[in-house]
């Protein structure tokens, strides 16, 4: 995305403010479709003042929705998921096109959008309280969980529909009312989910969006109104919302970046292994945060992974996501994040790692100006390597050879990264010892990509999460919620006088 402060003609992509949309904004930036390398639409950067017509919008409806009872809000939904499943093909072309992910794993990404839509048309149930009668003398307690107001969701570009869909599904299923500034680079996605839930019955100002940068993030983190913020994004960036958001009275997540490593144990099927780290590794061009950039050979089994790696990578079909027939790796982002990644890989190089895989000069016939990078494999990385320590997001893959299972667990321990693991084996102790040991906030056992399914919860540790709550599932009704516990006593007319101690079960 570049910006621009002059219209060049191309299609506007609207911020929508209680169900108006506005094309607001002395800038603009632009759109690329990834394979071409062209412009596609244009985007409104939004400042301070629209951002706080955005929330003060979420105020004006937050009232209304939050008293509006939870089995109706869940209708809403309901027909929502619905009309989701019907737009499904639509929803993954916006995305694909604007990405550069391929059509089938964009109908994934809607798919498990759509799995969280389906887990928050329950929220009858997830916000039932507990209730203990007469507990002291005529004494009843219960509690309650209440929506918080105003939040605000702020995501990445490698999930157009899906992380959105991880966030305010269930904020407004709680009864609050919600901001979402999607990445400029891939805007048209937003504005499709919320025509959407309007035609489920959404009521204006509930879900509003605004497109923009950084004057627009900051607007929402200082903004008196807003209660709570959800971010998806790169680490420096989350520990900066946290401590920002928090600072400023919020209540926050914000989920930070992933070096997630996959270990091979010598006991592993090599050829399942390999299958996986390929397709972990290389899916969606590496753009995605649970992404494996790192497979630990343990043993004396890293020649034969690396030649199964280097002959699984050869057969990778790169193109546009919407090639007939249909490719395995779409291109990057922008162009500048292809030469971001093109300096980690002669990074790599330059600090000793063996490049087995060059990716480089890879050229797509048809779509010479598209942003592609072919995959990158490499061999005999080092923890003091670059390559290692850094989040590259890109297709990159690096072997790193360690002795024994306890080393692989040391080597994953020691990075300050921990968002998923998994490892490939077929020893259920070694299997049982990895998942209890690893310090790692999701762990895959024989699995490459352990994303939880909606009614569990998505987080990692370390400087992978800024907050106390994992996003969706359970944690994100707790994290939407405020809890309240109320103590009730009816005393009959012959109770007088005060009472001055304090209240025991006794």
């Amino acid at each position: 995305m570049s910006a621009s402060t002059q219209p060049v003609g191309l299609p506007i992509v609207s911020h929508v403010i209680a169900g108006e949309r506005l094309e607001a904004g002395s800038r603009r930036g632009i759109v690329f479709n990834p394979a071409s390398g062209e412009p596609i639409a244009e985007v409104p950067l939004a400042d301070a003042a629209l951002a706080d017509r955005a929330v003060r919008a979420a105020v004006a409806a937050f009232p209304a929705w939050s008293e509006t009872p939870a089995p109706r809000r869940a209708r809403v939904l309901f027909r929502f998921k619905g009309l989701l499943e019907q737009h499904r093909e639509a929803l993954a072309e916006i995305i694909t096109r604007e990405h550069g992910k391929t059509l089938a794993d964009a109908r994934g990404e809607v798919d498990r959008g759509i799995e969280v839509v389906e887990f928050a048309c329950g929220v009858p149930q997830l916000l039932q309280g507990r209730h203990a009668e007469n507990v002291g003398g005529n004494i009843d307690n219960f509690s309650l969980r209440q929506p918080l107001g105003v939040c605000v969701g702020i995501t990445p570009f490698n999930f157009p529909a899906m992380v959105p869909l991880w966030m305010f599904p269930i904020a407004i299923a709680c009864g609050n009312t919600f901001v979402l500034k999607p990445s400029e680079r891939v805007p048209s996605a937003a504005g499709r989910l919320v025509a959407l839930l309007e035609e489920a019955g959404l009521p204006d100002g509930v879900l509003n969006v605004v497109h923009g940068d950084r004057e627009a993030v900051e607007a929402l983190l200082a903004h008196p109104d807003v209660a709570a913020i959800s971010f998806v994004g790169s680490t420096p960036v989350a520990a900066e919302v946290y401590a920002r958001g928090a600072s400023n009275g919020k209540r926050v997540q914000a989920l930070g970046g992933a070096k997630n490593h996959l270990v091979v144990m010598p006991d592993a099927d090599l050829d399942q292994a390999a299958d996986a780290l390929v397709g972990a590794g290389y899916g969606s061009a590496g753009e995605r945060c649970m992404a494996v950039s790192v497979a630990v050979a343990v043993g004396a089994i890293g020649d034969a992974l690396v030649d199964k790696l280097r002959e699984r990578v050869g057969r990778l079909r790169i193109g546009d996501g919407a090639s007939t027939p249909p490719v395995d790796m779409g291109p990057l982002i922008t162009d500048a994040h292809r030469r971001r990644v093109v300096d980690y890989v002669e990074s790599g190089v330059r600090e000793g790692a063996t490049l087995v895989v060059d990716g480089r000069d890879l050229v797509v016939p048809g779509s010479e100006r598209g942003f592609f990078l072919g995959p990158c494999l490499f061999d005999h990385v080092t923890p003091a390597m670059r390559i290692y320590r850094e989040e590259i997001f890109g297709p990159v893959l690096s072997v790193v050879r360690v002795r024994n299972f306890q080393s692989a667990l040391e080597l994953i321990d020691r990075h300050e990264l921990g968002n998923g693991v998994s490892c490939y084996t077929s020893d259920g102790r070694t299997a049982r010892e990895f998942a209890r040991r690893v310090r790692a906030g999701m762990v895959g056992i024989n699995v490459p990509i352990p994303v939880p399914t909606a009614f569990h919860s998505f987080g990692g540790w370390k400087r992978s999460l800024f907050g106390d709550h994992h996003i969706y599932g359970e944690e994100g009704v707790r994290f939407y919620t405020r809890y309240k516990s109320v103590m009730q006593r009816w005393p009959d007319t012959s109770t007088k006088g005060p009472e001055f101690t304090m209240p025991t079960h006794r």
